[in-house]
């Protein structure tokens, strides 16, 4: 299969390389095979591609958001079947351990952030999901992937860590600082919660005038 894999330069610094690789296989009863039809590339990626995330080591696939139909599934796959479309979660959660049972699943003890960190990711053809259950969701039937990719990282991201991290409650004034996909993410999920106004601070004029249509 193709896939854009990490090469490490010798020199702190990296670079893509679009390879062949081998497909993934199911390797534990937990796992799904995905094939991807949608990814992204997360600033988190470049982040890896300045050398600025010594975990990730030369060969690892990249990315960990995504949207793909399951070719395959383990035999302890309880909630999805073959040929289901499903999101892709950036964090994997067993669901049992003491960190996910207290819902930090960020912090689970056997996964966390480890898709195209500690493990092969997204940007590739096919992709193993350890713990399928707890780290798939179903796509809606009229389901937009290029919407519903959103859903993997960058939307969640800015809700939890923005607007349930940050106590965002009626009446408040709330400002934003910088209006990238995340920031964005933050204005958009802190309307549910009636702030009276929501400031938002860029350089970008063009990142500005979207802030202002998503209601800031």
């Amino acid at each position: 299969m193709k896939a854009l894999v990490y090469r490490t330069s010798g020199k702190g610094h990296g670079r893509p390389s679009w390879e062949d690789q081998p497909h993934p296989t199911i390797q534990h009863a937990e796992d799904a095979l995905v094939r991807i039809t949608m990814t992204t590339i997360c600033g988190t990626d470049l982040h890896i591609l300045k050398g600025d995330l010594p975990t990730v080591t030369d060969a690892r696939i990249l990315g960990h958001e995504g949207i793909g139909v399951i070719e395959k599934i383990g035999t302890g796959v309880t909630g999805f079947k073959v040929g289901d479309k499903v999101i892709i979660s950036c964090v994997t959660a067993c669901m049992k351990c003491d960190f996910c049972r207290k819902g930090m699943l960020s912090h689970c003890r056997n996964g966390g952030w480890i898709l195209g960190n500690l493990i092969n990711g997204t940007q590739a053809e096919y992709v193993r999901i350890p713990y399928a259950d707890g780290c798939l969701y179903h796509v809606p039937k009229d389901g937009n992937e290029e919407a519903m990719v959103m859903l993997s990282d960058a939307l969640p991201t800015g809700f939890e860590c923005g607007v349930l991290q940050g106590n965002v409650k009626p009446g408040d004034t709330i400002a934003i600082v910088g209006t990238g996909p995340v920031g964005l993410a933050v204005l958009l999920t802190a309307q549910f919660y009636s702030p009276a106004e929501i400031i938002v601070i860029d350089l970008d004029d063009d990142r500005l005038a979207i802030a202002k249509k998503f209601g800031a």
